[in-house]
């Protein structure tokens, strides 16, 4: 078989005549779209800062229309090119069967992202403890949520996980209610210990006035009894005033000259 290389020059610069520019005004158009796609998404997003849109909703919508507008730029392109869509969409969708059977997951986390910002379990800024952690959200995308611990570790948790188990939203209600359990001898004075609690408590200030504090004997033993103190403070620096109450607590029982249990 001969090979005749003068003609298939020929035919690869008759091709390049014909076709080049369009690809190369494809590949432009491609570039300078992406750029403005970028540049819609930044808009979008101080735009619905500015209008004071659910912080929620920001990212995930402006993931969603970025990803949008790129699929339409793509289609846009391919066509520009002088492509043959009907061969193209025959691929696309022979490998979207593909693809979708090897991303399931990736799938199920979407829909399950949707989900989560309709029946809205949590919002941004909630306390939560899902999957073994507590911590803050802090962001909600279409596939997953951000999730900082309380010491400050990112966590990146699947939508799927979240819409699928237990979710316990510590911060909905707006206040939480802090327990106290402390043990002591029969020789201590109820009625002394109660007033030191109560004169502790009234100095917290970051102590709810309602619902009413609880102080009262939760357990009685031969060797003695356990004290339960309980109060409601705000959902968010629950941890803080939880320190801060025990110390006090601790510092002003044994300033009294009561005897903890044990201690």
């Amino acid at each position: 078989m001969h090979f005749d290389i003068n003609s298939l020059i020929n035919h690869f610069y008759h091709w390049l005549l014909t076709s080049g520019p369009k690809i190369l005004l494809g590949i432009i158009i491609l570039i300078v779209g992406l750029w403005l796609i970028r540049l819609f998404g930044k808009w979008s997003h101080g735009n619905m800062e500015k209008k004071n849109v659910d912080p929620t909703l920001k990212p995930f919508l402006v993931s969603v229309v970025s990803i949008i507008l790129r699929l339409l730029l793509i289609f846009c392109v391919i066509q520009l090119m002088g492509f043959q869509l009907t061969i193209f969409t025959a691929l696309v969708g022979a490998f979207g069967v593909a693809a979708g059977l090897a991303l399931s997951g990736t799938l199920q986390n979407f829909a399950s992202g949707v989900l989560i910002l309709l029946l809205k379990p949590f919002v941004v800024n909630d306390n939560i403890i899902t999957q073994g952690l507590e911590g803050t959200v802090t962001s909600i995308q279409i596939f997953y949520t951000i999730v900082r611990t309380f010491d400050n570790r990112t966590v990146i948790v699947p939508n799927s996980k979240l819409s699928n188990e237990v979710i316990i939203n510590i911060s909905r209600e707006g206040k939480r209610r802090l327990d106290i359990v402390y043990k002591f001898g029969n020789a201590v004075d109820l009625n002394q210990l109660t007033q030191v609690i109560n004169d502790t408590i009234d100095k917290e200030e970051s102590i709810l006035a309602e619902p009413t504090r609880r102080i009262g004997v939760s357990l009685l033993e031969k060797d003695g009894y356990t004290v339960l103190t309980n109060v409601w403070v705000n959902a968010h620096g629950y941890e803080d005033t939880r320190l801060r109450l025990m110390a006090a607590l601790l510092q002003n029982i044994k300033g009294a000259g009561i005897k903890l249990d044990g201690l």
